[in-house]
């Protein structure tokens, strides 16, 4: 059984930091490509960040140069570390894993950003 469990999320001010964690279990973890997507109130879920099984990044404009994307293959974990936040940030954040012919969803972590 696959599961991506997300944890770190929360409350906190413009300008603070957070650090996602996604462990995921029941899958090779190495050979999937992982990423975070968001979902604002009434917006559709969007791409933040995403980290290839090789280890390349890519970044929504939106976030380049606020947030990194890591992963650990020994631990089965990535991470989303996010400074400099801003109330637009606000969203779910969601842990996605991809391989060639599956995709995994997390079940979601709040966070909140406030002005």
């Amino acid at each position: 059984q696959v599961q991506l469990v997300e944890s770190g999320g929360g409350l906190v001010q413009a300008g603070g930091s957070l650090r996602l964690s996604c462990a995921a279990s029941g899958i090779i973890f190495s050979r999937y490509a992982m990423g975070w997507y968001r979902q604002a109130p009434g917006k559709q879920r969007e791409l933040v960040a995403a980290i290839t099984s090789g280890g390349t990044t890519n970044y929504a404009n939106s976030v380049k140069g606020r947030f990194t994307i890591s992963r650990d293959n020994a631990k089965n974990t990535v991470l989303l570390q996010m400074n400099s936040l801003k109330p637009e940030d606000t969203a779910v954040y969601y842990c996605k894993a991809d391989s060639v012919r599956y995709g995994y969803w997390g079940q979601g972590t709040q966070v909140t950003v406030s002005s």
